[in-house]
């Protein structure tokens, strides 16, 4: 391309300079012709002559003209041919730098989507293994939990068999030790019976005035109106708490709540439905008192029937102690004897009359107290297990009314 344009360059230049010295020489001929005219024609043949070669010269001249005319022509075609090639040839680059630009594009394109399938391919081979894992880790871990479940009743089972021999052991010593009570008891109660009937052949003598029998009876009647309205609300509380037992998945306890709420109120039912209290037969308000305790931080007097009655007090405490204790320890449930609805209520076995309810409910937690204890450690230190029911040995419910005898 620039060896065209170098040559055509070239080509406008000659025709340029044979245009350049054909005016001269044309200018040169005009003057000698003037020159000829002023002077003398020797004669018109000469003159003729000269014309002729005047206009053969103008002739030459004029072809000379058309020639350079030509060339000068043939040079600018020849020119615009070279730059209509050289604009075809720049329109073919361009079209052929066009394509290649578009194949270049494409090929971009093309990559770009390689690329964008072999992301969309890593991610979709990252979020299967990313599954993978984890129904892997979702395997693993209802394994593990699998293995503890199974770990966790083992373990349950390897207690409820050490709590079975515990038991065992337990009803083994207990017998023992209900052998030697049961001889030692048989003394102690042939001696108690000894002693009590003394002293009730001494208090067939003493009786206890008859204003303040009256006294004693009203005080009770009072107290017995105020008890059993008191009664619907502790129900209401006891299924209260039943709820929450089922909240806190508390089986045994809630079965044991269940059976000591019926029980009670079976039993309030039938102490309703008793005749008439006959108070002025009642040996609690005629008997003279015959021991001193102390509780609350004061002393009161007691004769042998309301002792009587403090003594199964205690023993009904233990026993529903003992049994709410074994039931927070198969519930695997935290030491809280406090936390039972049956120590707050405390009322089971009293039925209104002789004992206040205060000093019912106070002896009563004592023994509940003590048969807890034994319940939840399922041991028998402060009670025993005899003809189907628990009940709290001499020793200690001796130890906790401290009784002081007044004669």
């Amino acid at each position: 391309m620039k060896r065209i344009g170098v040559i055509s360059t070239a080509v406008l230049f000659v025709l340029l300079g044979t245009a350049a010295l054909a005016y001269p020489q044309q200018e040169q001929q005009d003057e000698k012709q003037n020159k000829s005219e002023k002077q003398a024609k020797p004669d018109k043949q000469q003159q003729q002559a000269n014309q002729d070669k005047q206009q053969q010269q103008r002739a030459q001249q004029q072809q000379q003209a058309n020639q350079d005319k030509q060339q000068q022509e043939h040079a600018q075609q020849q020119q615009q041919a070279n730059q209509d090639k050289q604009q075809q040839d720049r329109a073919q680059q361009q079209q052929q730098a066009n394509q290649d630009k578009q194949q270049q594009h494409a090929q971009q394109q093309q990559q770009a989507n390689q690329d964008k399938q072999q992301q969309q391919h890593a991610q979709q081979q990252q979020q299967v293994n990313q599954d993978k894992q984890q129904q892997q880790h979702a395997q693993q871990q209802q394994q593990a939990n699998q293995d503890k479940q199974q770990q966790q009743r083992a373990q349950q089972q390897q207690q409820a068999n050490q709590d079975k021999q515990q038991q065992q052991r337990a009803q083994q010593q207990q017998q023992a030790n209900q052998d030697k009570q049961q001889q030692q008891r048989a003394q102690q109660q042939q001696q108690v019976n000894q002693d009590k009937q003394q002293q009730q052949h001494a208090q067939q003598q003493e009786r206890v005035a008859q204003p303040r029998q009256q006294q004693l009876i009203e005080q009770q009647k009072q107290h017995l109106t105020q008890y059993r309205q008191q009664q619907d609300q502790e129900r209401s509380r006891g299924q209260q708490q039943n709820a929450q037992l089922q909240q806190q998945n508390r089986a045994s306890q809630y079965r044991f709540q269940e059976d000591y709420l019926e029980r009670e109120r079976q039993q309030q039912i039938t102490f309703r439905n008793e005749r008439e209290h006959d108070y002025d037969r009642d040996p609690y308000y005629s008997m003279a008192p015959s021991y001193r305790y102390y509780r609350g931080g004061s002393y009161y007097e007691i004769n042998e029937y309301g002792a009587d009655l403090l003594r199964q007090a205690i023993n009904n405490g233990y026993q529903e102690g003992f049994r709410t204790g074994e039931a927070d320890r198969q519930d695997r449930w935290h030491s809280d004897y406090r936390d039972s609805y049956a120590y707050r209520d405390a009322n089971y076995g009293y039925s209104g009359y002789d004992l206040t309810q205060d000093d019912y409910n106070y002896y009563f937690r004592e023994g509940f107290q003590r048969g807890y204890e034994d319940g939840f450690s399922s041991r028998y230190q402060y009670g025993q297990y005899a003809e189907g029911r628990y009940s709290i040995l001499d020793s200690f419910s001796i130890q906790i009314l401290g009784f002081q005898s007044l004669r």
